[in-house]
């Protein structure tokens, strides 16, 4: 089976570090190490209530976030994921594989719930079965994402797996989860043990795309910390989330390791680590954001980029739905 990777990611607004860093630094990797399919999944975003305009224009923001930071149309596809029909297609009919205890036990559902479990969306409950329609569907062998999503690549194998053996073929590929990099969980720069998120109430929290230099420096200079020096070894670091989180900030944007990181700013404190970190994240995000800004005043290119890339997706998508439906027996007059 030839290699093949696919990664989505929701179109959220005040697109920040974490997704970055993240997600989709990783996708401009990958286009040069294997054929990719990225997708904006705007179909999850619906989960939970969307202001249409609001995510018309997310959608747009996002694919030009994922353009600026160097994922080329030439080399890998690009589209949103509600252009391309097998998604919500296949989606049903790993419905009718999947299983409620298996649903019953993601994290994140629990998580994203809370205590409203009985008012959520039945989309936000079987949600898991529509990221692996994603994966199955390109018949994806290797799926880029952050340790929060692992048990849903897991869940994925497992619906292919039953599919296979329920209707005795050898359809579909078991995608592998691939994490990688210092940083694939980046936290609150107010508060190290929550994730960043846009959804954070304060803009300090986090360093958005669209930040200018002087918000950086600001944000970074005004993070969270304590008051101990930097240790030698990363070990040092346990117990100390706000340090840890900006040491592998840092590592990540170097290309560089944590224990790299400790070497050179051991015994240091923060008053000479902020001021490098300030540095070297406006030296990495300033001609993003810069490519960012040209991207979201030519809506037209972007939206042409993501058309090209649906259809590129629908005719690698398409066939493999159709073995599907031949698969279970659907009458195709």
């Amino acid at each position: 089976m030839t290699k093949r990777v696919f990664s989505g990611i929701q179109p959220t607004g005040n697109l920040h570090l974490g997704n970055y860093l993240g997600a989709i630094r990783n996708w401009v990797r990958w286009q040069d190490e294997a054929p990719c399919i990225f997708s904006v999944v705007d179909l999850h975003a619906i989960t939970v209530r969307q202001n249409p305009a609001e995510l018309r224009a997310q959608t747009r923001e996002m694919a030009a976030a994922i353009l600026a930071a160097g994922v080329d149309p030439a080399k890998a596809v690009l589209f949103n994921q509600s252009a391309v029909r097998a998604h919500a297609e296949l989606c049903w009919v790993l419905n009718c594989v999947a299983r409620i205890g298996w649903l019953n036990r993601m994290t994140q559902f629990k998580e994203k719930a809370g205590k409203d479990r009985e008012g959520a969306s039945v989309g936000l409950y079987v949600y898991p079965v529509l990221q692996a329609a994603d994966i199955l569907v390109y018949l994806a062998t290797h799926v880029p994402v952050g340790e929060d999503q692992k048990q849903h690549i897991e869940l994925a194998r497992d619906i292919a797996q039953k599919f296979n053996n329920d209707y005795e073929t050898e359809l579909f590929v078991l995608p592998e989860p691939v994490i990688t990099g210092p940083a694939t969980r980046v936290m609150s720069l107010r508060d190290g043990t929550k994730k960043m998120s846009k959804s954070d109430p304060s803009d300090m929290s986090r360093i958005n795309l669209t930040d200018t230099a002087d918000d950086i420096v600001s944000k970074i200079k005004k993070a969270k910390t304590d008051p101990e020096v930097l240790p030698e070894s990363v070990e040092g670091l346990e117990g100390r989330p706000e340090a840890q989180n900006l040491v592998g900030i840092y590592a990540a944007l170097a290309e560089t390791t944590p224990q790299a990181v400790l070497a050179e700013f051991a015994g240091k404190g923060f008053g000479v680590f902020k001021p490098a970190l300030a540095e070297l994240t406006v030296s990495r995000l300033a001609p993003i954001a810069t490519r960012f800004r040209e991207l979201l005043a030519d809506p037209a290119y972007v939206d042409s980029v993501l058309r090209e890339g649906a259809e590129k997706a629908d005719a690698i998508a398409r066939p493999v739905l159709d073995k599907v439906y031949d698969t279970v027996g659907f009458l195709r007059p």
